[in-house]
This record gives C-alpha cells, sequence and structure tokens, in this order.
C-alpha cells in the first residue's frame, strides 16, 4: 500500500488550518459575550484603521462574500456602529465610517481579541514572533503569485 501524499503529523498545511481553527474559537469566544461575531469586529477593526471602505473591500478584507458584508452593514448602520452616505457622491461605493458608538464597540472587542492573541503568541519569543509574521507573509506571496 503507498503511503498518502500528505502526512497530518508533518503537513504544515494541516498545522496552520488547525491553528487558524483554534484562534477562531478563542476569538469566538471572548466576542460573544459583546454580542459580536469575528466579521462584526475585523469590520470595525478595518474601519477604524481605514475609515471609508467600500462593501467590497470590507467584504475582501473580513473574507467574507459582497452580500454577507452588505447584510453586516445593514444591521450595523441600523444599530449606530457604521455610517453611510444615502447615495453615492461618484459611482456606487458607499463609503462607511466607524461612529462614535462603533468606536466604543471596537475598543472593547480590540481588548478581548489581544488577549487572545497575546495567549496564542506567549510561548514565542519577540524573534520568534517576528520571524513567523515574516514566514507567513512569504507563504502568502507564494500562494499569491502561484495563482496569478
Amino acid at each position: 500500500m503507498s503511503q498518502p501524499a500528505i502526512q497530518l503529523d508533518s503537513s504544515l498545511g494541516y498545522l496552520l488550518k488547525e491553528a487558524s481553527s483554534a484562534l477562531r474559537l478563542a476569538m469566538e469566544e471572548v466576542l460573544r459575550p459583546l454580542d459580536m461575531t469575528i466579521s462584526h469586529y475585523s469590520c470595525l477593526e478595518l474601519l477604524a484603521q481605514r475609515p471609508g471602505l467600500s462593501n467590497s473591500e470590507l467584504a475582501r478584507g473580513t473574507f467574507v462574500t459582497r452580500q454577507s458584508m452588505n447584510v453586516l452593514l445593514q444591521r450595523l448602520e441600523k444599530e449606530g456602529v457604521v455610517s453611510r452616505p444615502a447615495s453615492a457622491s461618484s459611482g456606487r461605493t458607499l463609503p462607511t465610517e466607524l461612529t462614535a458608538r462603533g468606536r466604543e464597540q471596537l475598543a472593547s472587542a480590540s481588548a478581548a481579541v489581544k488577549q487572545v492573541e497575546d495567549a496564542m503568541l506567549s510561548g514565542l519569543t519577540k524573534d520568534a514572533q517576528g520571524e513567523l509574521r515574516a514566514h507567513l507573509r512569504s507563504c502568502v506571496e507564494a500562494l499569491e503569485t502561484a495563482r496569478a
């Protein structure tokens, strides 16, 4: 019998997926009491760092479909967390911005998510964390280049 093409015990891809799942579960756990999903939190974080993003840009940045992002933005707008103009100043893009309430929500969520990330990285030195970031960026770039 032949050996499987991928050995799960040594597969970096499998380990990345396992780490991603563990991170997602930990983030969901700390965001749930704040009545937030990861997409909700990610959307607010992106808007804090890049005000005025469109629905499409937010969808790409949070790894959801445009339709899912549109539903989320409508809910967040109704709750007073984000604001969008009633009509586009040019084209069809409605730039989105955080409101004061959105910034308050984000502050609580960011602190909770930071604790999760700190726990995840607690076994690594600062140098090792930097190396991990560099290696992960390299992996992403290699896959994007392969797709192009």
